[in-house]
Protein backbone atom coordinates (compact mmCIF):
# COMPACT_ATOMS: atom_id res chain seq x y z
CA UNK A 1 0.00 0.00 0.00
CA UNK A 2 1.42 3.33 -1.07
CA UNK A 3 2.76 5.52 1.60
CA UNK A 4 1.33 9.11 2.02
CA UNK A 5 3.31 12.09 1.78
CA UNK A 6 2.46 15.11 3.44
CA UNK A 7 3.60 18.46 2.68
CA UNK A 8 5.97 20.13 5.93
CA UNK A 9 4.05 21.99 8.42
CA UNK A 10 4.47 25.58 8.08
CA UNK A 11 3.44 26.55 11.70
CA UNK A 12 5.84 28.00 14.09
CA UNK A 13 6.51 26.62 17.57
CA UNK A 14 6.39 28.90 20.27
CA UNK A 15 10.09 29.04 20.59
CA UNK A 16 10.63 29.31 16.79
CA UNK A 17 7.98 32.40 17.24
CA UNK A 18 10.53 33.98 19.84
CA UNK A 19 13.14 33.70 17.66
CA UNK A 20 12.10 34.98 14.93
CA UNK A 21 10.93 38.06 16.95
CA UNK A 22 14.32 38.69 18.05
CA UNK A 23 16.57 38.53 15.47
CA UNK A 24 14.00 39.64 13.12
CA UNK A 25 13.41 42.96 15.37
CA UNK A 26 17.50 43.17 15.34
CA UNK A 27 17.18 43.42 11.44
CA UNK A 28 14.40 45.87 11.08
CA UNK A 29 16.45 47.74 13.94
CA UNK A 30 19.35 47.61 11.24
CA UNK A 31 17.28 48.80 8.34
CA UNK A 32 15.30 51.75 10.55
CA UNK A 33 19.14 52.87 11.19
CA UNK A 34 19.99 53.30 7.92
CA UNK A 35 17.73 55.40 6.88
CA UNK A 36 16.00 57.19 9.82
CA UNK A 37 19.45 59.72 9.50
CA UNK A 38 18.96 60.84 6.72
CA UNK A 39 16.11 62.69 7.08
CA UNK A 40 17.98 64.64 10.57
CA UNK A 41 20.83 65.72 8.74
CA UNK A 42 20.29 68.99 8.42
CA UNK A 43 19.66 69.12 11.74
CA UNK A 44 22.66 68.18 13.03
CA UNK A 45 24.77 69.92 10.39
CA UNK A 46 23.22 73.05 12.15
CA UNK A 47 23.39 72.07 15.80
CA UNK A 48 26.86 70.52 15.52
CA UNK A 49 28.15 73.46 12.69
CA UNK A 50 28.82 70.08 9.78
CA UNK A 51 29.65 72.26 6.96
CA UNK A 52 26.90 70.90 3.94
CA UNK A 53 29.82 69.19 1.98
CA UNK A 54 30.31 67.53 5.14
CA UNK A 55 27.09 66.34 6.00
CA UNK A 56 27.55 63.07 3.63
CA UNK A 57 30.21 61.80 5.71
CA UNK A 58 27.89 60.72 8.50
CA UNK A 59 26.31 58.30 5.92
CA UNK A 60 29.25 57.50 4.08
CA UNK A 61 31.54 56.23 7.13
CA UNK A 62 28.61 54.30 8.08
CA UNK A 63 28.14 52.44 4.34
CA UNK A 64 32.17 52.06 4.56
CA UNK A 65 32.09 50.11 7.64
CA UNK A 66 29.49 48.19 7.70
CA UNK A 67 30.15 47.21 3.73
CA UNK A 68 33.78 46.81 3.99
CA UNK A 69 33.50 44.49 7.01
CA UNK A 70 29.95 42.29 6.58
CA UNK A 71 31.32 39.52 4.98
CA UNK A 72 34.57 39.13 7.25
CA UNK A 73 32.58 39.44 10.53
CA UNK A 74 30.30 36.99 8.64
CA UNK A 75 32.84 34.08 8.69
CA UNK A 76 34.15 35.01 11.95
CA UNK A 77 30.68 33.94 12.74
CA UNK A 78 31.33 30.23 11.48
CA UNK A 79 34.72 30.07 12.72
CA UNK A 80 34.07 31.41 16.45
CA UNK A 81 30.34 31.14 16.69
CA UNK A 82 27.27 33.10 15.63
CA UNK A 83 25.55 34.17 18.96
CA UNK A 84 28.44 35.51 20.14
CA UNK A 85 28.80 38.23 17.15
CA UNK A 86 25.19 38.68 17.61
CA UNK A 87 25.20 39.48 21.04
CA UNK A 88 28.61 41.48 20.60
CA UNK A 89 27.32 43.62 17.44
CA UNK A 90 23.81 44.74 19.92
CA UNK A 91 25.91 46.09 22.28
CA UNK A 92 28.13 47.63 19.66
CA UNK A 93 25.03 49.16 18.79
CA UNK A 94 23.32 50.12 21.57
CA UNK A 95 26.51 51.79 23.19
CA UNK A 96 27.02 53.54 19.60
CA UNK A 97 23.64 54.92 19.29
CA UNK A 98 24.06 56.56 22.94
CA UNK A 99 27.21 58.08 22.05
CA UNK A 100 25.49 59.39 19.17
CA UNK A 101 22.39 60.95 20.31
CA UNK A 102 25.11 62.66 23.21
CA UNK A 103 27.23 63.80 20.65
CA UNK A 104 28.51 67.49 20.94
CA UNK A 105 30.53 67.76 18.00
CA UNK A 106 31.27 66.40 15.14
CA UNK A 107 33.71 64.12 15.50
CA UNK A 108 31.86 62.08 18.03
CA UNK A 109 28.61 61.77 15.97
CA UNK A 110 31.18 60.58 13.15
CA UNK A 111 32.68 57.63 15.53
CA UNK A 112 29.44 56.62 16.57
CA UNK A 113 28.41 56.67 12.88
CA UNK A 114 31.16 54.14 12.38
CA UNK A 115 30.37 52.24 15.33
CA UNK A 116 26.68 51.51 13.86
CA UNK A 117 28.57 50.48 10.65
CA UNK A 118 30.63 47.94 12.70
CA UNK A 119 27.98 46.89 14.16
CA UNK A 120 25.82 46.43 11.19
CA UNK A 121 28.65 44.32 9.61
CA UNK A 122 28.56 41.82 12.86
CA UNK A 123 24.73 41.50 13.68
CA UNK A 124 23.36 41.38 10.03
CA UNK A 125 24.94 38.11 9.09
CA UNK A 126 25.23 36.75 12.03
CA UNK A 127 21.36 37.37 12.47
CA UNK A 128 20.46 36.36 9.17
CA UNK A 129 22.57 32.85 9.35
CA UNK A 130 21.03 32.04 12.95
CA UNK A 131 17.78 32.42 11.12
CA UNK A 132 18.85 30.12 8.35
CA UNK A 133 19.79 27.69 10.45
CA UNK A 134 16.96 27.65 12.91
CA UNK A 135 14.25 26.90 10.21
CA UNK A 136 15.35 23.76 7.80
CA UNK A 137 15.63 24.35 4.44
CA UNK A 138 12.36 24.30 2.79
CA UNK A 139 9.08 26.49 2.82
CA UNK A 140 9.53 27.13 6.73
CA UNK A 141 13.00 28.55 6.19
CA UNK A 142 11.23 30.61 2.69
CA UNK A 143 8.64 31.80 5.85
CA UNK A 144 10.89 33.39 8.10
CA UNK A 145 12.95 34.58 5.29
CA UNK A 146 9.89 36.49 3.80
CA UNK A 147 9.16 38.11 7.44
CA UNK A 148 12.36 39.05 7.32
CA UNK A 149 12.30 40.86 3.91
CA UNK A 150 9.29 42.21 4.82
CA UNK A 151 10.39 43.64 7.49
CA UNK A 152 13.63 44.73 6.21
CA UNK A 153 11.76 47.06 3.60
CA UNK A 154 9.28 48.28 6.31
CA UNK A 155 12.07 49.67 8.26
CA UNK A 156 13.78 51.53 5.24
CA UNK A 157 10.75 52.91 4.40
CA UNK A 158 9.35 53.65 7.77
CA UNK A 159 12.90 55.25 8.75
CA UNK A 160 12.53 58.18 6.93
CA UNK A 161 9.05 59.16 7.91
CA UNK A 162 9.95 58.25 11.35
CA UNK A 163 13.62 60.23 11.45
CA UNK A 164 11.34 63.61 10.36
CA UNK A 165 8.38 62.61 13.12
CA UNK A 166 11.33 62.28 15.73
CA UNK A 167 13.26 65.63 14.44
CA UNK A 168 10.24 67.82 14.21
CA UNK A 169 9.09 66.78 17.72
CA UNK A 170 11.96 65.59 19.82
CA UNK A 171 15.13 66.74 17.86
CA UNK A 172 17.60 64.93 16.00
CA UNK A 173 19.31 63.26 18.88
CA UNK A 174 16.31 60.59 19.15
CA UNK A 175 17.43 58.92 15.87
CA UNK A 176 20.39 57.50 17.86
CA UNK A 177 18.47 57.25 21.86
CA UNK A 178 15.31 55.15 19.71
CA UNK A 179 17.96 52.31 18.99
CA UNK A 180 18.55 52.07 22.96
CA UNK A 181 15.36 50.80 24.48
CA UNK A 182 15.66 48.05 22.01
CA UNK A 183 18.82 47.06 22.01
CA UNK A 184 18.53 46.47 25.43
CA UNK A 185 15.41 44.42 25.35
CA UNK A 186 17.19 42.36 22.29
CA UNK A 187 20.28 41.59 24.81
CA UNK A 188 17.94 40.87 27.95
CA UNK A 189 15.60 38.11 26.07
CA UNK A 190 18.54 36.74 23.18
CA UNK A 191 21.14 34.84 25.84
CA UNK A 192 18.60 32.27 26.93
CA UNK A 193 16.53 32.00 23.63
CA UNK A 194 18.40 32.05 20.79
CA UNK A 195 20.68 29.02 20.35
CA UNK A 196 23.56 28.07 17.67
CA UNK A 197 23.91 24.39 17.75
CA UNK A 198 25.77 24.70 14.34
CA UNK A 199 29.80 22.90 14.38
CA UNK A 200 32.32 25.44 14.14
CA UNK A 201 34.83 25.57 11.34
CA UNK A 202 38.36 25.01 13.34
CA UNK A 203 40.38 26.92 10.86
CA UNK A 204 42.91 30.18 10.39
CA UNK A 205 41.21 33.33 9.41
CA UNK A 206 41.66 34.26 5.92
CA UNK A 207 43.65 37.72 6.92
CA UNK A 208 45.40 38.63 3.29
CA UNK A 209 41.80 37.39 1.98
CA UNK A 210 39.90 40.02 4.60
CA UNK A 211 42.52 42.50 4.16
CA UNK A 212 42.51 42.59 0.46
CA UNK A 213 38.42 42.43 0.21
CA UNK A 214 38.11 45.30 2.98
CA UNK A 215 40.51 47.40 0.67
CA UNK A 216 38.88 46.75 -2.53
CA UNK A 217 35.09 47.92 -1.16
CA UNK A 218 36.34 50.83 0.86
CA UNK A 219 38.18 52.32 -2.72
CA UNK A 220 34.70 50.81 -4.49
CA UNK A 221 32.48 53.09 -1.96
CA UNK A 222 34.51 55.99 -1.84
CA UNK A 223 34.99 55.94 -5.37
CA UNK A 224 31.42 56.02 -6.29
CA UNK A 225 30.15 58.43 -3.31
CA UNK A 226 33.24 60.92 -4.76
CA UNK A 227 31.27 60.66 -8.13
CA UNK A 228 28.91 63.76 -7.76
CA UNK A 229 31.57 66.21 -6.21
CA UNK A 230 34.27 65.35 -7.94
CA UNK A 231 32.77 63.67 -11.48
CA UNK A 232 33.75 60.19 -13.39
CA UNK A 233 36.55 61.59 -14.91
CA UNK A 234 38.49 62.82 -12.13
CA UNK A 235 41.38 60.97 -11.29
CA UNK A 236 40.47 60.14 -7.62
CA UNK A 237 36.98 58.96 -8.62
CA UNK A 238 39.03 57.01 -11.68
CA UNK A 239 42.05 55.68 -9.40
CA UNK A 240 39.76 54.29 -6.45
CA UNK A 241 37.65 52.90 -8.86
CA UNK A 242 40.87 50.83 -10.31
CA UNK A 243 41.83 50.45 -7.35
CA UNK A 244 38.73 48.23 -6.61
CA UNK A 245 38.70 46.43 -9.54
CA UNK A 246 42.77 45.49 -9.06
CA UNK A 247 41.48 44.62 -5.43
CA UNK A 248 38.94 42.09 -6.48
CA UNK A 249 41.49 40.31 -8.76
CA UNK A 250 43.68 40.12 -6.17
CA UNK A 251 41.14 38.77 -3.93
CA UNK A 252 40.01 36.27 -6.44
CA UNK A 253 43.96 34.72 -6.47
CA UNK A 254 44.48 34.86 -3.02
CA UNK A 255 41.22 32.16 -2.61
CA UNK A 256 42.14 30.53 -5.30
CA UNK A 257 45.08 29.52 -3.80
CA UNK A 258 44.10 29.68 -0.31
CA UNK A 259 43.92 26.76 2.33
CA UNK A 260 41.99 28.49 4.43
CA UNK A 261 39.83 30.88 2.06
CA UNK A 262 37.93 33.55 3.51
CA UNK A 263 34.85 32.93 0.11
CA UNK A 264 35.89 30.00 -1.21
CA UNK A 265 36.19 30.08 -5.34
CA UNK A 266 34.08 26.90 -5.81
CA UNK A 267 31.08 28.87 -3.73
CA UNK A 268 31.47 31.99 -5.49
CA UNK A 269 30.89 30.37 -8.57
CA UNK A 270 27.81 28.75 -7.97
CA UNK A 271 25.28 30.22 -9.95
CA UNK A 272 22.72 30.43 -7.36
CA UNK A 273 24.88 32.65 -5.32
CA UNK A 274 26.83 34.52 -8.00
CA UNK A 275 23.48 35.11 -9.91
CA UNK A 276 21.26 35.29 -7.32
CA UNK A 277 23.40 38.29 -5.69
CA UNK A 278 23.31 40.09 -9.07
CA UNK A 279 20.19 39.93 -8.38
CA UNK A 280 20.19 41.50 -5.51
CA UNK A 281 22.37 44.12 -5.99
CA UNK A 282 20.77 45.20 -8.63
CA UNK A 283 17.08 45.12 -7.01
CA UNK A 284 18.47 46.97 -3.68
CA UNK A 285 20.99 49.96 -5.62
CA UNK A 286 18.08 50.79 -8.48
CA UNK A 287 15.32 50.70 -5.47
CA UNK A 288 17.22 53.24 -3.61
CA UNK A 289 18.37 55.34 -6.84
CA UNK A 290 14.48 55.50 -7.84
CA UNK A 291 13.47 56.61 -4.93
CA UNK A 292 15.81 59.34 -5.26
CA UNK A 293 14.89 60.30 -8.52
CA UNK A 294 10.93 60.19 -7.12
CA UNK A 295 12.20 62.63 -4.81
CA UNK A 296 13.71 64.77 -6.68
CA UNK A 297 10.47 65.01 -9.24
CA UNK A 298 8.01 65.73 -6.60
CA UNK A 299 9.63 68.53 -4.71
CA UNK A 300 12.07 70.23 -7.31
CA UNK A 301 9.17 69.73 -10.46
CA UNK A 302 5.82 69.25 -8.69
CA UNK A 303 6.99 71.65 -5.74
CA UNK A 304 5.32 68.63 -2.83
CA UNK A 305 6.51 69.79 0.70
CA UNK A 306 8.64 66.80 2.54
CA UNK A 307 5.70 65.64 4.36
CA UNK A 308 3.71 65.01 1.11
CA UNK A 309 7.04 63.39 -0.54
CA UNK A 310 7.07 60.83 2.50
CA UNK A 311 3.32 60.00 2.01
CA UNK A 312 3.57 59.32 -1.02
CA UNK A 313 6.57 56.33 -0.63
CA UNK A 314 4.13 55.19 2.40
CA UNK A 315 2.84 53.43 -0.09
CA UNK A 316 5.72 51.80 -1.34
CA UNK A 317 6.53 50.83 2.34
CA UNK A 318 2.93 48.78 2.45
CA UNK A 319 3.58 46.91 -0.84
CA UNK A 320 6.73 45.51 0.15
CA UNK A 321 5.49 44.83 3.20
CA UNK A 322 2.76 42.63 1.49
CA UNK A 323 5.26 41.15 -1.41
CA UNK A 324 7.52 39.74 2.22
CA UNK A 325 4.06 37.93 3.31
CA UNK A 326 3.27 36.34 0.31
CA UNK A 327 7.27 35.57 -1.09
CA UNK A 328 7.72 32.63 0.65
CA UNK A 329 3.94 31.25 -1.33
CA UNK A 330 5.52 31.76 -4.44
CA UNK A 331 8.61 30.96 -3.85
CA UNK A 332 7.32 27.84 -2.64
CA UNK A 333 5.01 27.04 -5.71
CA UNK A 334 7.35 28.43 -8.81
CA UNK A 335 10.73 28.20 -7.02
CA UNK A 336 13.22 31.21 -5.81
CA UNK A 337 14.38 31.44 -9.72
CA UNK A 338 11.49 32.37 -11.37
CA UNK A 339 10.29 34.36 -8.13
CA UNK A 340 13.78 36.50 -8.65
CA UNK A 341 12.50 37.04 -12.44
CA UNK A 342 9.25 37.79 -11.36
CA UNK A 343 10.16 40.49 -9.10
CA UNK A 344 12.72 42.39 -10.83
CA UNK A 345 10.46 42.66 -13.53
CA UNK A 346 8.05 43.84 -11.46
CA UNK A 347 10.30 46.46 -10.54
CA UNK A 348 11.53 47.01 -14.23
CA UNK A 349 8.07 47.41 -15.45
CA UNK A 350 6.80 49.78 -12.77
CA UNK A 351 9.71 51.44 -13.21
CA UNK A 352 9.82 52.26 -16.65
CA UNK A 353 6.14 53.71 -16.12
CA UNK A 354 7.36 56.62 -14.26
CA UNK A 355 8.55 57.80 -17.90
CA UNK A 356 4.85 59.16 -18.45
CA UNK A 357 5.64 61.77 -15.75
CA UNK A 358 4.68 65.11 -16.24
CA UNK A 359 4.34 67.98 -14.93
CA UNK A 360 0.49 67.43 -13.51
CA UNK A 361 0.71 66.96 -9.71
CA UNK A 362 -2.67 65.59 -8.95
CA UNK A 363 -1.39 62.98 -12.01
CA UNK A 364 1.73 62.57 -10.94
CA UNK A 365 1.31 61.92 -7.49
CA UNK A 366 -1.44 58.93 -7.82
CA UNK A 367 1.28 57.83 -10.83
CA UNK A 368 3.47 57.52 -7.77
CA UNK A 369 1.19 56.09 -5.15
CA UNK A 370 0.34 53.01 -7.59
CA UNK A 371 3.31 52.07 -9.53
CA UNK A 372 5.58 52.70 -6.59
CA UNK A 373 3.19 49.82 -4.56
CA UNK A 374 3.68 47.74 -7.44
CA UNK A 375 7.55 47.80 -7.75
CA UNK A 376 8.24 47.84 -3.84
CA UNK A 377 5.94 44.18 -4.13
CA UNK A 378 8.54 43.16 -6.78
CA UNK A 379 11.41 44.83 -5.14
CA UNK A 380 10.67 42.14 -1.45
CA UNK A 381 10.22 39.18 -4.11
CA UNK A 382 13.87 39.85 -5.43
CA UNK A 383 15.16 40.56 -1.80
CA UNK A 384 13.42 36.69 -0.29
CA UNK A 385 14.15 34.76 -3.53
CA UNK A 386 17.69 36.12 -3.75
CA UNK A 387 18.41 35.44 -0.12
CA UNK A 388 17.08 32.48 -0.51
CA UNK A 389 19.28 31.70 -3.85
CA UNK A 390 22.77 32.14 -1.92
CA UNK A 391 21.68 30.33 1.47
CA UNK A 392 20.43 27.04 0.13
CA UNK A 393 22.59 23.95 -0.74
CA UNK A 394 25.19 24.54 1.52
CA UNK A 395 25.43 23.46 5.08
CA UNK A 396 25.60 25.37 8.00
CA UNK A 397 29.02 25.99 8.33
CA UNK A 398 29.22 27.84 5.46
CA UNK A 399 25.90 29.81 6.07
CA UNK A 400 27.90 33.00 7.19
CA UNK A 401 29.57 33.35 4.19
CA UNK A 402 26.27 32.83 2.67
CA UNK A 403 24.70 35.46 5.08
CA UNK A 404 27.76 37.42 4.89
CA UNK A 405 27.91 38.02 1.22
CA UNK A 406 24.10 38.49 0.55
CA UNK A 407 24.72 41.13 3.46
CA UNK A 408 27.41 42.74 1.65
CA UNK A 409 25.37 42.98 -1.72
CA UNK A 410 22.77 44.80 0.32
CA UNK A 411 25.25 47.09 1.98
CA UNK A 412 27.12 47.96 -0.82
CA UNK A 413 24.10 48.78 -3.13
CA UNK A 414 22.45 50.64 -0.94
CA UNK A 415 25.97 52.66 -1.33
CA UNK A 416 26.53 52.92 -4.20
CA UNK A 417 22.27 53.10 -6.19
CA UNK A 418 21.81 56.41 -5.57
CA UNK A 419 25.25 58.41 -6.59
CA UNK A 420 25.34 56.49 -9.84
CA UNK A 421 21.51 57.01 -10.64
CA UNK A 422 21.62 60.54 -9.59
CA UNK A 423 25.25 60.84 -11.30
CA UNK A 424 23.33 59.54 -14.64
CA UNK A 425 20.12 61.88 -14.29
CA UNK A 426 22.76 64.92 -13.57
CA UNK A 427 25.04 64.37 -16.66
CA UNK A 428 22.11 64.24 -18.88
CA UNK A 429 21.02 67.70 -17.76
CA UNK A 430 23.52 68.96 -17.96
CA UNK A 431 24.31 68.24 -21.44
CA UNK A 432 20.90 68.74 -22.49
CA UNK A 433 19.33 71.83 -21.25
CA UNK A 434 21.01 75.54 -21.27
CA UNK A 435 19.52 75.72 -18.13
CA UNK A 436 19.26 72.63 -16.03
CA UNK A 437 17.45 74.12 -13.05
CA UNK A 438 14.62 74.23 -14.66
CA UNK A 439 11.38 71.90 -13.97
CA UNK A 440 12.24 71.09 -17.30
CA UNK A 441 15.34 70.07 -17.25
CA UNK A 442 15.03 68.45 -14.34
CA UNK A 443 12.22 66.52 -15.15
CA UNK A 444 14.12 65.41 -17.98
CA UNK A 445 17.50 64.06 -16.06
CA UNK A 446 14.30 62.63 -13.92
CA UNK A 447 13.26 60.50 -16.96
CA UNK A 448 16.68 59.37 -18.47
CA UNK A 449 17.69 58.51 -14.62
CA UNK A 450 14.03 56.11 -14.40
CA UNK A 451 15.12 54.83 -18.08
CA UNK A 452 18.41 53.48 -17.20
CA UNK A 453 17.46 52.23 -14.17
CA UNK A 454 14.41 50.45 -15.78
CA UNK A 455 16.93 48.64 -18.38
CA UNK A 456 19.27 47.85 -15.84
CA UNK A 457 16.71 46.07 -13.47
CA UNK A 458 14.80 44.18 -16.95
CA UNK A 459 18.81 43.29 -18.03
CA UNK A 460 19.64 41.68 -14.70
CA UNK A 461 15.93 39.81 -15.23
CA UNK A 462 17.15 38.87 -18.51
CA UNK A 463 20.81 37.19 -17.64
CA UNK A 464 19.55 35.12 -14.76
CA UNK A 465 16.57 33.71 -16.58
CA UNK A 466 19.43 32.76 -19.21
CA UNK A 467 22.01 31.72 -17.23
CA UNK A 468 20.76 30.78 -13.31
CA UNK A 469 19.75 26.60 -13.90
CA UNK A 470 16.53 25.23 -13.11
CA UNK A 471 17.16 22.97 -10.27
CA UNK A 472 15.21 19.61 -10.91
CA UNK A 473 14.14 17.56 -7.43
CA UNK A 474 13.46 13.90 -7.39
CA UNK A 475 10.83 12.75 -4.84
CA UNK A 476 13.38 11.56 -3.04
CA UNK A 477 14.94 14.91 -2.40
CA UNK A 478 13.55 17.78 0.13
CA UNK A 479 10.04 19.74 -1.62
CA UNK A 480 12.29 22.94 -2.00
CA UNK A 481 16.27 21.88 -2.81
CA UNK A 482 17.06 24.96 -2.27
CA UNK A 483 18.21 28.09 -4.09
CA UNK A 484 18.79 26.84 -6.66
CA UNK A 485 15.01 25.87 -5.99
CA UNK A 486 15.27 28.09 -8.57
Amino acid sequence: MPTKTHPPALALTGRQRLILTLLLGAQFMFALDFSIVTVALPAMGQDLGIADGDLQWIITLFALAAAGLVLLMGRIGDYYGRKKMFLTGMVILTIASAVGGLATDSSVLFAARIGQGLATAITMPAALSLLTTSFEEGPLRNKALGLNGALLSLGFAVGAVLGGVLTDLFGWRFTFFINVPVGIIILALAPFVIQDLSARIKQKLDVPGAITLTLGLLALVLGVTSVEREGWTSPWTLGLLAAAALASVVFWNIEARSSHPLAAVTILKRPSVSLGNLGGLVTFSMESGKVFLLTIYLQRVLESSAFATGLAFGVLGAGAFTGGLVAANIINRIGAKATLILGLALQGVSTSSFLLLGMNAGIGFTHILIATAIGGFGHVLCIVAYTVAVTSGLPDTEQGLATGLAGQTQQVAFTIGTPIVSAIALAFTTGNYADPSTADAILGGVHFGLLVNALVILAAAALILIFLPTKKTSPAEPELAAAEAV
